[in-house]
Order: C-alpha cells, then structure tokens, then sequence
C-alpha cells in the first residue's frame, strides 16, 4: 500500500479542530496521503489555520464552528455556524469531488462531517483520545468507519465495534525516527535527565511542584539530575530562581523548536497525558511520571494513562495528589537502579503503534475507489467498548497502586 498505484491518485480532506492534539495526527495522515500520490486539503477554523507546524503542501480552508459550552443560550448562535459551514463544506465538495472525508474531532470538524455524510461521501472519524470525543461520539452512527488510537476506548457503542479499527495515534516523522535508537545510557554515577513538559502553555502546577520534588530525592540521585522544563513566560524567573536555591541545573524556555532531540535524550518524562504526548512516548519508548489534566473532557487524560502505566511505562499521579513529597516518591522508585528505568523505557516502547499513519492512510484509501482491505490491527487485537462505569471506578485503586 505504500506504493501509489498507477492512476490511483484521489482528492481527501481533512476536517480537525484547531489545536495541536487535533492537527498533528492530521498532519501525518496528509503527508503520508501526499508520499501516496494523493491531494489532500485541510478544513479547521482561524485558530487551526494559525497553529505552526503546518506543511508546506497542505492547504486549509477555514470554516465558521460553533461551540456549544454550558450556557444553552448560546448554542442558537452555534448551531447557525455549523449550518454556515455545513453549507460551505457543501461547496468544497462540489468544486472538489473528494473521495472521502476524515475528521479528527473537535468542533471545527463538525461542519465538514456533517457536509460528507449528507452528500455520500465516504466518512472516518479518528480518536486520538481513550475516550469517544463529543463531536466524534455525534458523527459515530453516520460515518463508515471510526479509527482509534487505544484497544480500549469508553464512550464507544458496541454496536459501532464492527466499523471501528486500532491504528494508534500518527507521530511526526522526526521523533518516530528515534524509535530505532537505543534508550540513553543511564548508570549507576550517570546523570538523570530529565524533560518535563506541559502543553503548548506550560503547566503551572508543574512550575509550582518540580523544583521542590526534585530537592527531596536522596542525595546520590538529586546531585545527578539535569533537567529541561517548559514553562509559562510569567514563571520563568520564579522557576529559575527555585532550581537556582536547591542547586539543581536546569534548563528553563517557554517553548523547545528541537524537542525531538530533547526526547532522545530523556530518560524521565514528567508532564500531562495528552494523545500526543502518549503517543510519543510510546514511540520513542520513554518512561513517564503523568500528570493528567484535571478538567479534562471525560477524564479522557487520565484514561489516556491506563495502557502505559498497566504496561509499566508510566506511573500517573492525580493532580489533587501531585506534591512535592509524592513527585520525590514516585521518581525514586523508578530510578531506583539503572534497570528500572530502562526495563520502564522497553514497557513503553512496547505500547507505541508506529504504523499509525500508514494503518490510518490504508483504512482512507480502503473507501471512494479502491477495493476494500483489512486494516492491520495493532497486537492482533479489534477495539473493545470500554466499561466505562468499571473503568471510573478503577482509575482511582489505579491511582493508589501506584
């Protein structure tokens, strides 16, 4: 399927909300659409089209998105610009006969979803998260096919199981090229590296907790640490200052343009537990301290946690129990020894799916022309309809056993 075949080539879109947890599996399956010989555009709104990173070769066709929070006084206001861009999808449509539309969750996805399965164009939605997203929870009884990126995954029918394929989460091509490097060298006198991170933003409670978690460790591993830290511009100063008074070098920025080189060279991760930040992890194999994001819709960060930490790639620890002393607590455990670390790296490493991109792209091209196939599931395993009142009910003894 890599090879593209000889008049094959087809126009797909491809509809994702505006954030970096949206785009950049988007972005992967375009590139590997276009490596096909394929066409591909992009439909998000004025935040997506913003967002750095995007390819050169993809163009992006904004349209309107309305969102619907808790205030029911506002959704008349959001529903008229779904049917805005419906309507405007209608029309990309018409001018450009695509053979499918694959959508990538959040709002702005919405319009062009709706567009594709009313006019009969083939239709797959991807999940990046563990748990269903409310557009692609919306879109699941119209579209032909739902990808996911989990075995497990709450929020999803059992009767959408039939149609529903585990590809895993598409990474950028720089940091699925560490997957064949070894994990870095950690010895017994060696020093921890350590990279934490916490969104685009930099999470604040990680500027609050780190420097003084790292200081509690036993001395024969706190004088070893070399840590990299992502912060917000306002903490900068006060986040310096913190490693500065309990002598532990740091490197402090808002934003890393080399992050993949930072990640080969890691051999702790602390920070969120966002699809990417899973996703890249598991490819890489890098073992984690997770922190998921509290607000979270559904939960979904911490559900995104329960394959790695059940693998023993990770441990996770519930905001409302992430101190000083907990951080300390975990970090010792796991580097306890040279072994722990690295036996944790292969646990995580065994979790990633680095043909996600390709599984994804060969699910697309299954539909609007080519003969049907069999998308290879990952672990010879179908996605399952997670249990989401057994699930719930775990995550919290999860949370203890760590």
């Amino acid at each position: 399927m890599n090879e593209t075949r000889k008049g094959a080539s087809r126009q797909y879109m491809l509809a994702a909300g505006g954030t970096g947890g949206h785009l950049i599996p988007a972005y992967a399956l375009a590139a590997e659409l276009v490596q096909r010989g394929h066409h591909v555009g992009l439909i998000t709104d004025e935040r997506g089209a913003n967002l750095p990173g995007k390819p050169d070769f993809l163009p992006v066709h904004v349209l309107p998105a309305g969102r619907f929070g808790k205030n029911p006084l506002k959704w008349l206001g959001g529903l008229r610009s779904v049917f805005e861009g419906r309507r405007m999808a209608l029309r990309l449509i018409d001018a450009y006969g695509p053979s499918a539309h694959v959508g990538f969750g959040g709002y702005p996805a919405l319009p062009a979803m709706l567009a594709a399965t009313s006019a009969k164009v083939p239709a797959i939605v991807h999940e990046q998260n563990a748990v269903l997203g409310r557009v692609n929870r919306l879109l699941s009884g119209r579209v032909d096919a739902i990808a996911t990126a989990y075995p497990d995954i709450e929020r999803l029918k059992p009767k959408y199981l039939d149609k529903t394929h585990l590809v895993g989460n598409p990474v950028r091509p720089e940091v699925l090229a560490l997957r064949t490097q070894d994990y870095p060298a950690f010895t017994e006198d060696g020093i921890l590296r350590v990279l934490v991170t916490g969104g685009s933003q930099g999470a604040r409670i990680l500027s609050e907790i780190l420097p003084d978690g790292l200081a509690m460790l036993q001395p024969a591993l706190r004088q070893r640490l070399q840590v990299t830290q992502q912060c917000r511009p306002e903490d900068l100063e006060r986040v310096r200052e913190r490693y500065r008074s309990h002598d532990i070098p740091a490197e402090l920025g808002t934003y890393f343009e080399d992050m993949e080189e930072r990640l080969a060279d890691t051999h702790l991760f602390i920070g969120r537990a966002g699809a990417s930040t899973i996703a890249e992890l598991t490819a890489v194999g890098r073992p984690a301290i997770l922190i998921p994001l509290p607000i979270a819709t559904d939960d979904h960060q911490a559900v995104n946690t329960h394959e790695i930490v059940h693998a023993g790639g990770a441990r996770m620890i519930r905001q409302a129990r992430f101190d000083a002393k907990e951080l300390a607590k975990q970090i010792q455990a796991m580097a306890q020894a040279p072994h722990t670390l690295a036996n944790a790296a292969h646990a995580a490493w065994n979790c990633g799916r680095p043909n996600a991109a390709k599984d994804l792209a060969d699910l697309v091209e299954s539909f609007g022309g080519a003969e049907m196939m069999d998308v290879i599931r990952v672990g010879g395993e179908a996605p399952r309809a997670a249990n989401h009142t057994a699930v719930a009910g775990h995550s919290s003894n999860r949370d203890d056993a760590l």
